[in-house]
């Protein structure tokens, strides 16, 4: 009995020394709160309706403590690793479910878009001077205070979700990729446990200038525990995006510059030169037939090297090379371009000879989305499987023949579509001239060498051409068009503004496939005065060739995107671009644009129509051409004489 009753004193002593025990670490953990977050900064994460998940922060500068609930988007893929794959619905079978090599390549590749446009953010004072080295600085600062960053996805501004406070519209945050412990997540599991952070930072007192308001910025980015050396190392790469007018500079530094020429001019390399000569002397022309003057930047110059072209240029395409990768063209879906030109180009008589020592440009005919299809392992994950295996085709070619060496392949093109041909071909490929789709300045495309590539959806092989055309401006009631897919993480934003907001702007989600949804998206675009080409996953979208073959204004919305054929035409003539950063004022941009000018694009669209059509039997000035120009023009004007 003695013994039970100093049991039961013992075990109380041991519960009240507990109970201190805990009520000292309670204590502690409420000090180290208030001091490690003076402003009373305090997160929660609950469940929203599926595909969704709403994050409640509370903020200084909002009134009196106030919870403001910010919306956070979970962005779908719907099984694609395209920029786009077409939402107007083209045929099932030519969209593929690459979900898991999408997960792998694009986790880092959005991670780093993200990183750029926060690191803007983090660099913009409210006066905006500040400069990109001070952007960089800032934000590493910051980031040296946290893990790794695992940034799924900030972008921010007045109305985005409708919140209101004192000090301002609150954005929402937007989230789209989660890592946890190093291993890449699928996105269509995100649950709330994906967004527990380590650490939070939220950036105050941020503000962009827009045409009717100041936006206040304010951003959350969730955090995991790891190494912050990757996200160091990116931030310091960091570049601001660049705009239309930069691109136009960048363009005319790039005629100046010249590359390495060989040590002995061939005869080839002297009627490049010559070539030039006469291009940069052309004749004044002003309104040429069968070309739109005001859609190019010289339509003299142009006029000249393209008869200079016509007259000359000399292609060898290389035999080496097996099927599938090699050889072998396909001609419908989103890849379609590389498909189209590959058959046109082996299959012509007149540019294309067969001793290479009579060719000006080397063609090396492969095509990046049959070799990812024939080669990617979805098991290991290793895209550097696919760069290495294009190394040892141009050894096998620098090793048989004396053209790569002694140029260093700066005489040599490829065409490229798909979204990982510009990684693909960024080492052993860069000094080649690269057509590619995915055409971002701010990922080493190089203006004035590299050129652009249309994505042209083709939903017909046989008839490329079926449904072009569109209504007359005055038959056009709405405003602006968009439908798709969810892709990348601009899209979510402009539905978050637009969509049901307006009667005359009609910004759709995903479309049905059947027949009766291609048909609807088809008459939107046809009746619509502008159709917004928001990116994707990647900055090029199928929409920019699809406004322009329905003959609707295109509203390019993707930073740092180059438009295809940029060394000629003249894209403000007949388009409209928009930074990513202005959606929220989208409406008010396009009416302020008078409706003169609205005509005169419109025009300009229908004019310049005939450089982005496909035929079976190539035209004068079809888009075959202007893209075998644009290679042309690239060789030409980076020749230098000695």
């Amino acid at each position: 009995m003695e013994t039970s009753a100093l049991f039961q004193r013992l075990c109380l002593v041991e519960i009240r020394r507990l109970l201190v025990v805990i009520g000292v670490a309670v204590i502690v953990i409420i000090l180290f709160q208030c001091f490690a977050l003076p402003y009373g900064k305090g997160w929660s994460v609950s469940p929203a309706k599926e595909g969704s998940v709403v994050m409640l922060i509370s903020n200084p500068i909002l009134s009196n403590s106030s919870k403001s609930s910010i919306r956070v988007f979970h962005i779908m893929t719907n099984g694609s690793d395209s920029s786009d794959l077409g939402e107007e619905a083209g045929d099932e079978d030519e969209i593929e479910n690459t979900e898991a090599d999408y997960e792998l390549s694009s986790n880092k590749i959005e991670q780093n878009d993200v990183l750029l446009k926060l690191g803007e953010m983090l660099g913009k004072s409210t006066d905006n001077t500040s400069s990109q080295e001070k952007s960089i600085e800032t934000g590493s600062k910051h980031l040296k205070q946290v893990g790794e960053t695992e940034i799924l996805e900030a972008t921010n501004s007045s109305t985005f979700g409708g919140i209101q406070s004192n000090a301002g519209t609150v954005p929402s945050v937007l989230l789209g990729v989660s890592k946890k412990n190093g291993e890449n997540r699928d996105r269509d599991s995100i649950t709330s446990d994906s967004f527990f952070p380590t650490k939070v930072i939220s950036l105050e007192h941020m503000e962009t200038q827009t045409k009717n308001a100041e936006l206040l910025q304010t951003i959350s980015v969730t955090l995991n525990n790891n190494s912050s050396r990757d996200s160091i190392s990116t931030l310091k790469r960091w570049e601001q995006s660049t705009s239309i007018s930069q691109m136009n500079s960048l363009l005319l530094h790039s005629l100046v510059y010249s590359h390495s020429m060989p040590r002995r001019l061939s005869v080839r390399d002297r009627e490049l030169l010559s070539a030039k000569l006469e291009i940069e002397n052309a004749p004044r022309v002003d309104n040429p037939p069968g070309l739109y003057a005001s859609a190019f930047r010289n339509i003299s110059m142009f006029k000249r090297s393209y008869e200079l072209m016509e007259r000359m240029l000399k292609v060898y395409v290389y035999k080496e090379g097996e099927k599938p990768i090699f050889h072998q063209s396909k001609m419908r879906g989103i890849y379609a371009s590389e498909g189209w030109f590959m058959k046109l180009i082996e299959g012509n008589k007149k540019f294309v000879v067969r001793d290479p020592r009579k060719a000006h440009l080397f063609y090396l005919p492969f095509s990046p989305h049959m070799l990812r299809m024939a080669l990617f392992d979805r098991n290991s994950h290793n895209q550097k499987e696919l760069a290495e295996f294009l190394k040892n085709y141009v050894d096998l070619v620098a090793k048989k023949y004396t053209f790569w060496n002694r140029t260093g392949g700066t005489d040599h093109f490829l065409v490229g579509c798909h979204d990982w041909a510009s990684q693909m071909t960024r080492h052993h490929m860069r000094n080649c001239i690269r057509v590619l789709c995915n055409s971002n300045v701010a990922k080493g495309f190089k203006i004035g060498k590299d050129t652009t590539l249309p994505v042209t959806y083709i939903r017909s092989a046989e008839n490329p051409l079926k449904e072009l055309g569109g209504k007359s401006p005055s038959e056009r009631p709405i405003l602006a068009f968009f439908a798709g897919n969810m892709h990348g993480y601009l899209r979510p934003i402009l539905l978050e503004y637009w969509e049901n907001k307006e009667p005359d702007m009609k910004i759709l989600g995903p479309m049905s496939r059947d027949i009766a949804g291609k048909r609807r998206y088809r008459e939107y675009m046809k009746r619509s005065k502008y159709c917004i080409c928001a990116r994707g996953y990647e900055v090029h979208t199928p929409r920019v060739v699809e406004s322009i073959f329905y003959e609707c204004v295109p509203v390019i919305v993707s930073d740092n995107y180059v438009p295809p054929l940029f060394e000629v035409l003249n894209w403000e003539a007949f388009s409209v671009f928009i930074k990513e950063k202005d959606i929220p004022n989208l409406r008010n941009i396009l009416l302020s644009i008078p409706q003169e000018k609205y005509v005169a694009m419109q025009l300009g669209v229908k004019k310049v129509q005939q450089h982005f059509l496909w035929h079976k039997k190539p035209l004068k000035y079809d888009l075959f051409h202007m893209i075998l120009h644009s290679v042309w023009h690239s060789r030409v004007f980076h020749m230098e004489s000695k």
